[in-house]
């Protein structure tokens, strides 16, 4: 009892300390100052979180390496994906209850619908499980994970210093870009990729506390962490190869669409199932595929390494086309191939249970197409090629597809390589992978879910604006109740406790029924002794515009200018709920308008 009482009385200190200290900061502060000392902070949280989140995969891949050197076979290969995606799904489903959402289009979702406030957990614990599944193998990547925990920490910064939606929204934002500085070491990109990805409107002055944030990152990174994923030495490349790019910029679009519909149709189908044999059986179809395909495993940063690198044997080493790495036919094959089954492996690293994302499957395809393109081309004689151009150009390819950020993949690929050598190249590939994916799939891999639900903003704010309303928002439940076999009498006594003019009708279950108005009912007042000859039924209008409680505010609207009504019940199956009045709609329509006004 003791300890408890201590234990509330230091809540009580913390508490009043962290009142004081915003009392404070409100006075001698401007929340525009002190956006720039939080974009700070977040960046900085952000790049030590990234860090963690490489230590932690990096550990547990040499722990891999050694078990592996221990086994004739690699039979270990197959084992521990399982061992990975099993244990990350009992933590989500055990320790996270199952509020676990993957995936950056539940940051996209955030910000539209829940104002930008994010779990507290989500700080934490995509670091926990991405790194358990990347680590032990799961053929996913960790850029999506520390983009999500990033834009958690910013949006916890803005509500531990009681900032607005405004500020909160900018915070999240920086932590994203700070997230993506950290793992490419590429301020540029990152904040390139927050504007393109997540404030798909966005003004000027949104650029300062993105940029100071991604510089911090970027900084914080290089003073702890000197590692790089890859180093790209890019040739200048020729005219010559400019039908060759735009070659490249087609496939890149059009595998683009196939990882989208791949990846998203077989999680769909592995999310529906729950039981705990799914994470076992995932993880062995997919330790079987890298068993076959070595390259499969993780992220795939070591396979693009060995390509710049001018070799393909180390791409081939440990598979059984080990002994065929000299022969260009079997490793355009071999390459072929993984090009074709890493969406399913990847896919089945999520879906069975883990946890990761598509950017660096995305980077590692697009680095394999790239290679393929320009190693067919050289070694059938046609031309000779940059292959590192090709393998730098193709990632951006189809990373702008997939994605749908080109110029995240421009300035990404640009930063990496230290240079801006291959831009043209980049800028034609990008910009034809982009509009090819998004002529056969209008949403990227992280908003097609959303937009299917009808829950993705789009360009047109009047939908964006009604979409941010909910039905339970603007019904009003305050109308005076009479059931349909009440005398008037009954209605008399209600009018003169309402002040309303309007009387919803219900039976004994609470069934909708109808409607009394009391402008067509006036007359009867003066009539007292028909109160108790007249009944409710007989007065009431049953021919009423109803919506359902799980209906869109913009079908709400078409309703209302259709029919030239103000007032629209609202039901639930048959019950009454209440009643939205259109003057009621257009008031929070209004403050919506404004609010998102002021951000962008």
């Amino acid at each position: 009892m003791e300890s408890q009482g201590e234990n509330i009385e230091a809540e009580t200190r913390l508490s009043r300390w962290l009142t004081k200290s915003l009392l404070w900061r409100l006075k001698y502060i401007s929340n525009s100052n002190f956006l720039i000392i939080a974009s700070i902070v977040v960046g900085i949280i952000t790049s030590l979180a990234a860090i963690v989140l490489k230590l932690w995969v990096h550990y547990l891949q040499h722990l891999t390496e050694v078990v592996a050197q221990y086994q004739s076979i690699k039979f270990v290969y197959i084992v521990l994906p399982v061992f990975g995606i099993t244990i990350t799904f009992l933590i989500i489903k055990y320790l996270f209850k199952d509020k676990f959402e993957k995936g950056l289009g539940s940051i996209i979702h955030d910000i539209s619908w829940k104002s930008a406030k994010i779990a507290p957990s989500k700080t934490y614990s995509h670091i926990l499980t991405s790194g358990i599944t990347v680590g032990f193998g799961g053929s996913a990547g960790l850029e999506a994970p520390i983009v999500i925990t990033g834009s958690a920490i910013g949006s916890n910064v803005a509500r531990w210093f009681s900032l607005g939606y405004n500020e909160r929204v900018i915070l999240l934002a920086c932590g994203a870009a700070s997230g993506i500085a950290a793992v490419f070491n590429s301020p540029i990109a990152g904040v390139v990729f927050a504007l393109e990805v997540l404030l798909t409107n966005f003004s000027i002055p949104v650029f300062i506390p993105l940029l100071i944030a991604a510089a911090s990152s970027a900084i914080i990174t290089n003073l702890i962490y000197q590692g790089q994923l890859f180093y790209l030495a890019t040739d200048k490349w020729h005219y010559e190869a400019i039908p060759i790019y735009i070659l490249l910029g087609i496939i890149a679009g059009l595998y683009s669409v196939y990882i989208t519909r791949v990846t998203l149709y077989m999680e769909g189908k592995l999310n529906k199932k729950k039981s705990l044999l799914k994470p076992i059986i995932g993880g062995l179809v997919l330790g079987g595929l890298i068993f076959i395909f070595p390259p499969l495993w993780g992220e795939g940063y070591k396979s693009i390494e060995s390509l710049l690198n001018n070799t393909q044997a180390p791409l081939m080493a440990n598979s059984f086309f080990e002994g065929w790495a000299g022969n260009w036919k079997v490793v355009l094959l071999f390459v072929g191939i993984i090009i074709f089954i890493k969406p399913f492996a990847t896919a089945i690293t999520i879906g069975s249970g883990g946890n990761g994302g598509i950017f660096a499957p995305s980077l590692f395809i697009g680095a394999l197409i790239g290679f393929s393109v320009a190693f067919f081309i050289n070694s059938t004689g046609i031309m000779q090629l940059s292959t590192v151009n090709f393998i730098a150009v193709g990632m951006a390819g189809v990373l702008s597809g997939v994605v749908r950020a080109p110029l995240t993949a421009i300035f990404l690929i640009a930063e990496v390589t230290g240079g801006y050598v291959l831009f043209v190249p980049l800028m034609i590939v990008s910009a034809l992978s982009y509009f090819i994916a998004r002529y056969f799939e209008p949403h990227s891999i992280y908003t097609k879910r959303l937009a299917q639900k009808g829950k993705l903003m789009t360009e047109d704010k009047d939908h964006n604006t009604l979409n941010l309303l909910q039905i339970k928002d603007v019904v009003e439940t305050d109308f005076a109740q009479v059931m349909a076999s009440d005398t008037f009498t009954v209605l008399v006594e209600r009018f003169k406790e309402s002040t309303r003019n309007i009387f919803p009708v219900i039976d004994m279950y609470s069934n909708f029924k109808g409607v009394v108005y009391l402008e067509k009912v006036k007359s009867h007042i003066f009539t007292p002794e028909l109160y108790n000859k007249i009944t409710i039924e007989e007065l009431m209008d049953k021919n009423v515009e109803t919506v359902q409680v799980e209906d869109s505010m913009e079908k709400v609207m078409q309703h209302f200018e259709t029919m030239k009504i103000w007032y629209i019940v609202v039901l639930d199956g048959k019950k009454y709920v209440g009643i939205i009045s259109k003057s009621n709609l257009i008031h929070h329509y209004r403050k919506i308008l404004k609010r998102s006004s002021n951000l962008f």
